[in-house]
């Protein structure tokens, strides 16, 4: 099994260690790339064994037919990870097309 994420992704978290520590969501960068950090082996970590639900069709703009699972990060905050989920080989591959927060896209779940 592998865990692959298009490269709007992996630009997307790491413009977010920029995005939380400016809006002083953290006192010191090195926190905020660590929470992404974290974030990001959690998901490649665990995301096989999340309860994935159907993506709503407002999230097809990121790819047809995808799955989504949730991260609980702290109190107010979830991620939810996009992804779909092919078979290369006899082996499973989830490829990450999406992540955002509740704070974000809670409305559209």
């Amino acid at each position: 099994m592998k865990i692959i994420a298009l490269p709007e992704v992996e630009q997307y978290l790491e413009d977010l260690k920029i995005i939380l520590f400016e809006k002083e969501y953290f006192g010191f960068e090195e926190s905020a790339q660590k929470y992404v950090d974290d974030l990001f082996f959690d998901i490649k970590t665990n995301l096989p064994n999340k309860l994935k639900r159907p993506a709503p069709s407002y999230f097809d703009r990121y790819g047809k037919k995808m799955y989504y699972a949730a991260f609980k990060k702290n109190k107010r905050t979830s991620w939810y990870t996009f992804f779909r989920i092919y078979e290369v080989n006899g082996e499973q591959i989830y490829q990450i097309r999406y992540i955002a927060n509740n704070h974000t896209i809670a409305q559209y779940l």
